[in-house]
């Protein structure tokens, strides 16, 4: 039988649920998830004033939200070329500039607002898969836009073993802004902030049904139905059919992750000496670091395509682990779990409303950052506040002919992918 337990590592003591409570029969705002999104969202429309209420189908931390690699990174995936090309100049320097704010903004939570995410600042280190990778990543670390700069140190193959006890890769970046969070502690943090501003907040109650009335909606759910001017869906890479225009609009992509047994402070700190994330120029993406505690290593990966059975997954994360760290090949494996990120058709969040119905989803895999930020923005929009607008706000939201929310075309793409990753094209 297997031996890992077949939960995120970082809800090891985490057992409590929420209280119960009474569902209102109407209110100003309901929140369609109680993730970094939802949460971010109902603390802004309840400090306005607003009746709010935020319903999860599962348990809180049992999304995404719960469930992530914790790292922090600046996170607009297109380049200002590409965005440049699609919007013009000035809005690609806008929709570029969130990458930052969205940074700025979940460093101020953890660093003067009080939320206790076990916020760590040490950087991260992007491997080159290749000696070609390597050239690009330096031409572009010497050549950053005006304005969109990041502290960035190129490591060149003969000190490659400053930043990682590996031989795996041809030098490197160090991005020095990039940060990790404990996902739950994060989580738990933006479920106070949310409580204290005064909205209510009920996990196992699935939105079975949204019907538009004239004025607002009405949420069918198996302990009642509620009423509601206003609907956010914060479902991201959980989105289901409640709402098919938004579910052909995002992309869910399975992600795993394991943790090994406890390897003691001073053989991880070997490993990886300064404790930064690692990520690193392959399509197929790996990103890993040290635990909290400096204790372990967690691994994570695109090791599978929709795979829900986490033991399963093990397997192909512990041979890409060894791949990087051969010294790791004995160790044991106490923790594997799967999510599902969201990705979009144009590689960009989005949010606004659609007839009424607003949404905040599609971080393509960069969610701690972005969910925090995104979310608080849309839901001051969705109380009338000035400051929730973005540089991405009423940009189409594309989807693609015959796609009806399952991704057939991953299989294909992803052993695209692999084949070129192995022959380092």
């Amino acid at each position: 039988m297997p031996s890992e337990i077949a939960k995120p590592y970082w809800q090891d003591g985490w057992s409590a649920g929420l209280p119960e409570i009474s569902l209102p029969t109407s209110v100003d705002v309901l929140i369609v998830g109680a993730g970094y999104t939802g949460l971010s969202a109902a603390r802004e429309t309840a400090k306005a004033g607003a009746a709010t209420l935020v319903l999860d189908a599962a348990a809180i931390g049992a999304g995404c939200s719960g469930r992530n690699g914790g790292q922090v990174a600046y996170s607009i995936k297109p380049s200002l070329a590409t965005l440049t090309a699609r919007h013009g100049s000035a809005r690609a320097y806008a929709i570029c500039r969130e990458g930052f704010s969205a940074m700025a903004y979940l460093r101020a939570l953890a660093t003067d607002a009080g939320v206790d995410c076990d916020w760590r600042a040490h950087g991260c280190f992007f491997g080159a898969h290749t000696a070609r990778h390597f050239a690009a990543l330096a031409r572009e670390a010497e050549h950053q836009p005006a304005g969109l700069e990041q502290r960035i140190s190129v490591v060149g193959p003969a000190d490659q073993r400053s930043e990682i006890a590996s031989d795996f890769y041809h030098g490197g970046l160090v991005y020095h802004d990039d940060a990790a969070v404990d996902p739950m502690r994060m989580l738990l943090g933006l479920l106070r902030r949310a409580q204290t501003s005064g909205a209510a907040v009920v996990e196992h109650c699935p939105v079975k049904s949204l019907t538009r009335l004239r004025e607002g909606f009405e949420i069918a759910t198996p302990r009642g139905v509620v009423r509601a001017a206003k609907v956010l869906l914060a479902t991201n890479g959980h989105s289901g059919p409640l709402s098919s225009w938004h579910r052909r609009r995002v992309i869910p992509i399975g992600s795993y992750q394991i943790a090994t047994e406890p390897l003691g402070c001073d053989r991880v700190r070997e490993l990886i000496p300064h404790a930064r994330n690692i990520v690193d120029t392959r399509r197929v993406v790996v990103y890993y670091r040290p635990s909290a505690d400096g204790e372990r290593i967690i691994f994570g990966g695109r090791a599978a395509l929709a795979e829900t059975n986490a033991h399963a997954c093990v397997p192909r994360l512990r041979a890409m682990l060894t791949q990087v760290f051969p010294q790791l090949r004995s160790v044991a494996i106490t923790h594997a779990w799967t999510g599902w990120v969201a990705y979009t058709f144009d590689t960009l969040p989005h949010l606004g409303q659609k007839d009424g119905l607003y949404h905040c989803m599609g971080y393509c895999g960069q969610g701690v950052p972005l969910a925090p930020y995104f979310g608080c923005r849309v839901g001051q929009q969705m109380v009338g506040l000035a400051e929730g607008r973005t540089a991405l706000d009423d940009l189409p939201f594309p989807s693609r002919p015959y796609y009806q929310g399952v991704p057939w075309f991953l299989a294909p793409s992803v052993f695209a992918y692999r084949t070129l990753d192995r022959l380092g094209w």
